[in-house]
């Protein structure tokens, strides 16, 4: 941004928006995929998916495409019930023993595969599962997630109402929720909240100024010391009542929360949901890694931010361009970068999967609160946040 005192907004919705429950689901069914292809010995390598979920009162339905190990449609019920009942959802309008759930997978398209498969395409190597363009972003706004603070705060308020409402420790919250924080930024940084919304479903009989005592002092703990002042504008269930939510209040789909899913609106998206799809939709995977290039990027001290764009053309492997931008000050280093890091990272589908360890059940848990500004995990999930290609950056340039 060329402003350099301003204010910016991002949202976050619950693991319990409608939304978020589709999102939830379709990628409980990669996992799914994931883990009984690699039980029966079959390779990862060879799975697909691509699973779209509607939810709406008691009713769920899971439709698209897959190939792997042979997975029944009360296996898929099963997972999808789970997921609900993890969630938290035993309401009237919306239960996970009670929902009908309707499994309309197909088999993958012929034509799709040969176009993705290594050998099997007009290109011989294993082609993108689609064409598209993906972004990838990271600044120094908030230390060691690099994520844009709008989007990071609004994250970290419902993951913490989450906490609180599965350990009992907060009664009368449920499910649904969504969050909003406005930054005021001086100088180009980030100094405090001028507003914070939270609109979060509820038990009944409870007011606003009881929801406001519940949430509050939970939301003041992940805002930075000193954000919140006298002025900061607070809007806690601003409508009144929110006791009917979830799926039984609005319906939901996949792939509806993408700017959530990735930096706010801070940086751009090039369109394509992540969640409901395995790794060779490049969507998903090479959004994850131009995300891991450009932390990795600012985590070497390159640059205060970098956004990096990637895209691809269905059965092709290699990218049809890389691009950097990490302003005009650093624009001769970005162009030196363009040419170093695919020396450094293969950005073919295969290299992608290859080095960010992507095949593995390793989806569901990014389904909520973002897909970046999280802590890798040690069995591999959300591996495209880690730090570990800064110093190999730093030594090719």
């Amino acid at each position: 941004m060329g402003r350099q005192t301003y204010y910016f907004t991002s949202e976050s919705v619950s693991e319990g928006h409608p939304d978020k429950v589709s999102d939830r689901i379709s990628d409980e069914i990669v996992d799914l995929y994931f883990r009984k292809s690699i039980a029966a010995g079959m390779s990862p390598w060879d799975v697909r998916v691509a699973a779209e979920t509607l939810t709406t009162t008691n009713k769920v339905v899971i439709a698209g495409e897959t190939r792997g190990k042979d997975v029944s449609k009360d296996e898929v019920e099963a997972v999808a019930r789970a997921a609900i009942k993890d969630i938290g959802y035993e309401q009237s309008g919306f239960h996970h023993a009670h929902a009908d759930v309707q499994v309309l997978l197909h088999a993958q398209s012929v034509d799709i595969a040969a176009g993705v498969d290594e050998g099997t395409g007009t290109h011989k190597e294993e082609g993108a599962g689609d064409q598209g363009i993906m972004f990838g972003y990271a600044s120094t706004e908030v230390e060691g997630a690099l994520m844009p603070a709008p989007i990071y705060y609004s994250h970290k308020i419902l993951e913490r109402l989450a906490e609180v409402r599965h350990s009992g420790a907060a009664k009368g919250l449920e499910p649904d929720a969504k969050s909003q924080v406005s930054v005021r930024y001086e100088n180009g940084k980030p100094v405090g909240a001028s507003a914070i919304v939270l609109s979060t479903q509820h038990a009944d009989g409870l007011s606003p100024a009881d929801i406001s005592d519940i949430v509050k002092p939970y939301i003041e703990e992940v805002i930075p010391d000193g954000w919140i002042t006298d002025e900061t504008i607070w809007h806690i269930n601003p409508t009144g009542n929110f006791v009917i939510g979830g799926p039984d209040g609005d319906a939901g789909l996949t792939g509806r929360k993408i700017i959530v899913d990735t930096y706010g609106g801070m940086a751009p998206h090039g369109g394509g949901a992540f969640s409901g799809k395995d790794p060779t939709k490049v969507d998903r995977s090479a959004a994850y890694a131009s995300r891991y290039l450009a932390k990795n990027i600012v985590a070497a001290g390159l640059a205060p931010w970098c956004n990096i764009q990637l895209s691809y053309a269905i059965g092709v492997a290699e990218p049809t361009s890389l691009y950097i931008d990490m302003g005009e000050e650093n624009a001769s280093l970005a162009a030196k970068l363009e040419t170093v890091l695919p020396k450094l990272m293969s950005l073919t589908p295969r290299g992608i999967r290859s080095h960010l360890n992507l095949n593995q059940p390793i989806y569901a848990r990014t389904a909520a609160y973002g897909h970046f500004g999280r802590t890798p995990d040690a069995d591999g999930g959300f591996s495209w946040e880690k730090t570990d290609l800064a110093d190999k950056i730093k030594a090719a340039l």
